[in-house]
């Protein structure tokens, strides 16, 4: 009798709970839609990328995913700046390798050449 009772009490809680919540957002009707997620472009545009900066990206999801626009921009900017940055290491390298070959090849170049020779020359024209 008591297991019965109890039940009909829980009956008529449940019952007077949903009358209140119909009720009480009866004309609001249906909540919105919320707002979807826009992508912001956390990548500096006036100066090269730090690891901070890629660290920062997070892209809002979709019901499938990611944007794949979004994404494959992201992408792109970091491949190109990758790109550029490999170009300028390589033309450094290059110019290095080319001053330390002139730095050692440098004695040789000179070979034969006496200090006076310049000098004695210029006095022969005269």
């Amino acid at each position: 009798m008591v297991l019965f009772l109890f039940l009909v009490i829980a009956l008529v809680v449940v019952v007077g709970a949903v009358t209140l919540a119909v009720i009480g957002g009866g004309e609001s009707g249906a909540l919105p839609d919320a707002a979807p997620e826009r992508f912001t472009d956390p990548l500096p545009p006036d100066r090269p990328l730090r690891r901070a900066d890629v660290d920062a990206v997070r892209f809002p999801m979709t019901l499938r995913g990611y944007h794949m626009g979004e994404v494959d921009d992201v992408l792109s900017r970091l491949g190109a700046e990758l790109a550029e940055r490999d170009a300028r290491i390589a033309e450094l390298e290059a110019a290095l390798a080319g001053a330390q070959a002139t730095a050692v090849a440098g004695p040789a170049l000179f070979e034969g050449y006496e200090p006076g020779e310049a000098e004695d020359k210029k006095g022969d024209d005269q």
